[in-house]
């Protein structure tokens, strides 16, 4: 039980790559290979300093592990990280990787089998090995991550399906947030998803009594039976030019609010875009769905838009004051410098500059032990700080553990510690709670670091009934081996000790 090492380890949040982009660029190929690593994350080593740390007791001994075991919370991401260092030339060109799965390809079958010999020589340099009874060559079409792939198009597991349809409805929270998982595995092909979940969805909301109602259960058929009938996907040819119609409207959501148009100039900026005004007459299908009236209009008429997407509450960017970090991010973005700087601050400058790199459109910071965090700054600060916090799965910690939950979450900004501090010491529950004494805490013993034969574990036992003389039983246990020494003593004085342990080490 690694629960407590876990507690103690600095989080390494190395993201896995994305679903949907990886299935979109393998759903184009003739010919696929599937691989699969022996073992998973046994073939990563742990330093030697650290493996006293996996320490574990069985009736045979106390042992370490000198591989990652599972149960580590860092071992996903250290084990990916691996792959990628290991296949970085080749991954997204001739194959792609997730976790300990890999899958070559080649739109002929030379290509594939040329691609597949450059993997098998770097498996071999890097002593990676694979688990041949389930690895398989030269297929048109098979199953990945789920869903099934071949070159026209991408379609869903049948057999996970199969067994989504057969399952009854839901009796408890736990079971509808279980269907709701694996339905929304597959969202990507259920039209209006969101839409049809909702009655269900609801039940998941805090204090909401929970009534498996007529509307969930008309939900819940509605979903199976999308998935038994889920449409083929056809992967978008990328080479041909796409159009995107919008337009303003008087009931509608309309392009022009300000907040959704930056939100679209960010993730359009990556593309080779032409944007092109057109009159209402022209504009014929945007114009004509801006137009139609909303029938809720009254209901929400009062009510302020949300712009904040669940995934994107934590990214959110403020423009309310000057960022603390505008100077290296201009010096990173553009090349600039700011005028007026004095030959020594310069000097601190350039000296800090380097500690940070710009990645449209944020910047961030490499720490001394090379983890990489996102400046922030403002009320996107606070926001990130009340939700390491109190957020559903925090504890309301003090200060100092709730700012490590913020590096551990990947942010930085210099006066985090203040500001951490400043905030619990205004918050009212805590302050209402007070602090929790050291008698309610779980006692925490460090890790005894000792070789075969270090330590020691001695203890007469007795006094015993005399046999030939001898009326106690001096015991010798090494903490480590658990190995026992006994020896039938006629006292328990200091002196029979003494000679009992030079025979024992001589």
């Amino acid at each position: 039980d690694y629960r407590k090492l876990n507690d103690a380890t600095r989080k390494d949040h190395f993201p896995l790559p994305f679903m949907d982009q990886m299935l979109e660029r393998l759903a184009v190929n003739e010919f696929y290979c599937f691989l699969d690593g022996f073992s998973r994350y046994f073939q990563i080593p742990i330093d030697p300093q650290d493996q006293e740390k996996t320490t574990f007791t069985c009736p045979y001994g106390t042992f370490a592990y000198r591989r990652i075991p599972f149960g580590l919370c860092n071992a996903s991401g250290t084990f990916q990280r691996c792959m990628m260092s290991i296949l970085h030339d080749m991954i997204e060109q001739t194959m792609e990787v997730f976790m300990d799965d890999f899958w070559v390809f080649g739109d002929s079958f030379s290509s594939c089998l040329t691609n597949l010999d450059k993997m098998l020589n770097r498996r071999e340099e890097t002593n990676l090995v694979l688990n041949w009874e389930k690895c398989h060559f030269m297929c048109r079409e098979g199953i990945i991550l789920g869903h099934k792939i071949s070159k026209s198009c991408i379609e869903v597991d049948r057999a996970k399906v199969d067994v989504i349809a057969k399952l009854p409805h839901p009796i408890t929270i736990k079971g509808v947030r279980s269907f709701l998982g694996h339905a929304g595995f597959y969202r990507r092909f259920i039209q209006d998803f969101s839409k049809i979940a909702r009655p269900m969805t609801h039940l998941l909301e805090k204090e909401t009594p929970f009534v498996f109602s007529k509307e969930c259960i008309e939900a819940f058929n509605t979903l199976k039976k999308k998935l038994t009938e889920a449409p083929i996907l056809v992967v978008p040819d990328w080479n041909l030019p796409f159009e995107l119609m919008c337009d303003a409207s008087d009931y509608a959501i309309g392009a022009d609010a300000k907040p959704r148009l930056l939100r679209w100039v960010l993730l359009l900026q990556e593309f080779d875009i032409t944007i092109l005004d057109k009159k209402g007459s022209e504009n014929l299908a945007a114009d004509h769905l801006s137009r139609l009236e909303n029938p809720h209009q009254d209901v929400l008429e009062n009510k302020d838009i949300n712009e904040n997407f669940p995934l994107e509450t934590l990214g959110s960017l403020t423009s309310n004051s000057t960022p603390w970090f505008a100077d290296i991010a201009n010096f990173h973005a553009g090349n600039f410098i700011k005028k007026g700087l004095t030959s020594q601050q310069k000097k601190k400058f350039f000296k800090d500059v380097k500690h940070y790199f710009w990645d449209d459109p944020y910047l961030f910071q490499i720490c001394a032990d090379q983890i990489v965090q996102r400046c922030v700054h403002g009320q996107e600060a606070f926001e990130i700080i009340k939700a390491c916090h109190e957020g559903p799965s925090e504890g309301h910690h003090g200060a100092n553990l709730t700012t490590k939950k913020v590096f551990d979450a990947g942010f930085f900004w210099p006066l985090i510690y203040r500001d951490a501090h400043e905030m619990i010491k205004t918050y009212d529950i805590c302050q209402r709670q007070g602090k929790i004494s050291q008698r309610d805490e779980m006692p925490q013993n460090s890790i005894q670091v000792c070789e075969v034969f270090d330590i020691w574990g001695i203890d007469f036992m007795g006094p015993f009934p005399s046999s030939k003389g001898n009326k106690y039983i001096l015991v010798a246990v090494d903490y480590l081996s658990k190995w026992v020494e006994a020896k039938a003593l006629p006292t328990n004085d200091a002196r029979v000790v003494v000679k009992f342990l030079k025979s024992l080490f001589s």
